[in-house]
């Protein structure tokens, strides 16, 4: 898979941009947490600020409240360098949605969302440009994009210009139970886009909704072959703290996490997608590619924020060079 890193942007995510309300007195279950530090949140918006902090040219299609929540966002973009030309404001009142996070242990955390007329999910067709779309190396949807309307329309009308444009496409499952009307839509809307997606990440339970109506067994590799004889180039399927398993052509690499001392259980997937995709398109192996993926998760599960705390490249090369990634990642000779 090549990526034409000459282009004017190497990525556009799609989809949700949030705010992130983390407590600061830890390990006490959300009702008797007092104290929170606000950021830049949402699955897209992270990895936006991931592949921003590594070097990339990023972009992004979204939509933000009018108010000063709005501000912070397009604000925090800029400052990383992250084009916000295609980041439109809502008219109606609509107000971007808000994140309590609960850190009950080092490996016990949960996610609290409001997510009733959010800003995020009013991107319309008319938002998506097609030049925008040519401009860019790659396009990343996530799957919280595709739970109504209009922002499951305009995602699907990015993924057909970038089909037909050869723009590579990025599938984040990103699943949140929040807007969805049942497990068959669910199932539908995720399935067709992984359908044409180059490179499709999701835990295992995203996954097994995705595969709903499939007639799948529940294996990572019925999954994986499923996807990749649909033309998926990459399959990752992640496990939590277990690590993940990513397959390609040239087989399966089981990946560990590295051993770190955790101080929340979210944010792991979105540093992992970031290095992953930026080692991966400047033309890394794909192992090594996994390997920086892992690493990162391991520094974002180890740290207080997700967007903030995303690192640099030379962060995350003194990461590696100080861990054991012998340990981390086996090859696995499985033929697809």
């Amino acid at each position: 898979m090549q990526f034409d890193l000459s282009k004017p942007l190497h990525i556009i995510p799609v989809g949700r941009v949030a705010i992130d309300f983390n407590p600061t007195d830890y390990y006490r279950p959300l009702e008797k947490s007092e104290n929170f530090n606000k950021y830049l949140g949402g699955s897209p918006a992270n990895i936006a600020v991931g592949m921003a902090r590594l070097g990339n040219r990023v972009g992004f299609l979204g939509r933000v409240s009018d108010d000063a929540f709005g501000r912070f966002v397009t604000d925090y973009f800029e400052n990383e360098g992250i084009d916000t030309s295609h980041i439109r404001t809502c008219t109606n009142g609509e107000k971007l949605g808000l994140t309590f996070t609960e850190m009950r242990s080092p490996t016990e955390s949960s996610i609290l969302m409001y997510r009733e007329g959010v800003a995020d999910l009013q991107l319309s067709p008319e938002d998506v440009d097609e030049a925008y779309i040519a401009s860019s190396a790659s396009l990343l949807i996530s799957g919280t994009a595709l739970c109504t309307s209009p922002t499951r329309e305009a995602s699907f009308k990015a993924l057909t210009l970038a089909k037909r444009l050869g723009v590579p496409v990025i599938f984040d499952a990103d699943y949140r139970a929040y807007t969805w009307k049942s497990m068959d839509e669910i199932a539908v809307y995720t399935s067709l886009v992984a359908e044409k997606a180059d490179i499709i990440m999701g835990s295992r339970e995203e996954f097994d909704l995705m595969e709903r109506l499939l007639g799948l067994d529940g294996t990572d590799e019925a999954s994986a072959r499923y996807w990749l004889e649909k033309g998926a180039q990459v399959c990752i399927i992640k496990h939590g703290k277990s690590g993940s398993r990513a397959y390609s052509r040239e087989g399966c690499y089981v990946v560990k996490p590295f051993p770190v001392t955790a101080l929340k259980g979210f944010g792991g997937g979105d540093g992992y997608a970031s290095s992953f995709l930026h080692a991966y398109m400047a033309g890394h192996s794909l192992k090594d590619s996994l390997v920086r993926g892992s690493a990162s998760a391991a520094m974002l599960v180890a740290s207080h924020a997700c967007s903030r705390d995303m690192p640099t490249e030379e962060a995350l090369e003194k990461f590696i060079a100080g861990a054991d990634c012998g340990s981390v990642i086996e090859k696995i000779d499985t033929v697809f």
